[in-house]
């Protein structure tokens, strides 16, 4: 399985994401250009140019005609994915950590970082129809519980919001009466500072990583814990095979303790059987710990992002269809 090395970010990446139908694969780095490559042969389709800082996270509309960025300029901003001109600015008081569109594309869940004395908060924002419509008024807004907020998400039928941040708690949000309606202990829970979240392409899981060494798989709706996948370093990145039980993960030891640690340079994407939580393998080739997973939908390729600068995308050999548990 010979990955295609694609090189356009000048700087560690932040965050990967395919389109519904997964010809199309968008990166976002430390470099303030998200950009958008086909996913089938890595070439390079452009970039979207506007953002004063990092870019953490993206999304894009089920139809792929919008893309929402999140930035550390305090903005998140709505692009027109074929021409990539920047059609509105959501203006914030802090860092943007994480942008999501909800189901049917009519609202976008967006997580702010703390500032000073002002807490993190998940905003929620109408997304409309025409371009020329588009106005910044929130929806709703909700203060974040303990400490940074790290992302958020929706979960089923947009009744619900899920957001984990730096204290290593999972939150669930009503978004009609605006409380909280579950909350992570730690007996249960991550240790550390939670650093992703995915659902799977059913919506029926929800798949957490944090730096605690550790990833766990959770029922969407009941937030029952089903299973927990150990690592041996950080984990920065999650994300689940749409096609068979299988569970990737990817992280590893930041630089600065690389020389220090034995377990350091752990740069490998790992896969997990969901069920039985048993390690089946792992993809090497990193220069640096791997910050974003994504695996295309049609469950036949997946695509890392690490703090190389580097997008790997890997084409699923025939054996790995075929893997003996």
């Amino acid at each position: 399985m010979r990955p295609i090395l694609m090189k356009g970010h000048e700087r560690p990446l932040t965050y990967l994401k395919y389109n519904k139908e997964g010809d199309l694969l968008f990166s976002c780095a430390l470099d303030r250009n998200p950009a958008v490559w086909y996913a089938d042969n890595g070439e390079l389709l452009g970039t979207y140019r506007g953002h004063n800082g990092a870019v953490w996270g993206c999304d894009v509309s089920r139809d792929s005609k919008l893309l929402i960025t999140a930035s550390a300029d305090r903005t998140a901003k709505l692009w027109d994915v074929q021409t990539g001109s920047e059609l509105f600015t959501f203006e914030f008081r802090s860092t943007v950590k994480s942008v999501e569109f909800s189901v049917g594309d009519k609202l976008a869940v967006i997580a702010t970082d703390s500032f000073g004395e002002m807490s993190s908060a998940i905003h929620v924002k109408e997304i409309a129809g025409e371009p020329s419509e588009q106005c910044g008024d929130t929806v709703i807004e909700l203060a974040q519980l303990g400490g940074r907020s790290n992302r958020a998400v929706w979960g089923p039928l947009n009744r619900t919001i899920i957001s984990g941040g730096e204290e290593g708690v999972v939150h669930v949000w009503d978004v009609e009466t605006k409380k909280v309606i579950y909350e992570s202990d730690k007996e249960t829970g991550h240790q550390k500072a939670v650093t992703s979240l995915t659902k799977s392409r059913d919506g029926s899981c929800l798949l957490t990583g944090s730096i605690d060494q550790s990833a766990k798989l959770w029922d969407i709706r009941s937030m029952r814990l089903v299973r927990t996948y150990k690592a041996e370093a950080p984990v920065n990145a999650v994300t689940l095979s749409p096609l068979l039980d299988h569970v990737v993960l990817g992280g590893g030891q930041d630089a600065s303790h690389v020389t220090n640690d034995p377990r350091a340079g752990k740069f490998e994407a790992k896969f997990y059987h969901k069920v039985l939580g048993e390690e089946i393998g792992s993809v090497k080739g990193h220069f640096g710990p791997i910050n974003a997973l994504a695996f295309n939908p049609d469950g036949k390729s997946f695509a890392s992002g690490g703090e190389d600068g580097y997008v790997r995308l890997h084409h699923l050999d025939h054996d790995y269809f075929n893997i003996a548990i």
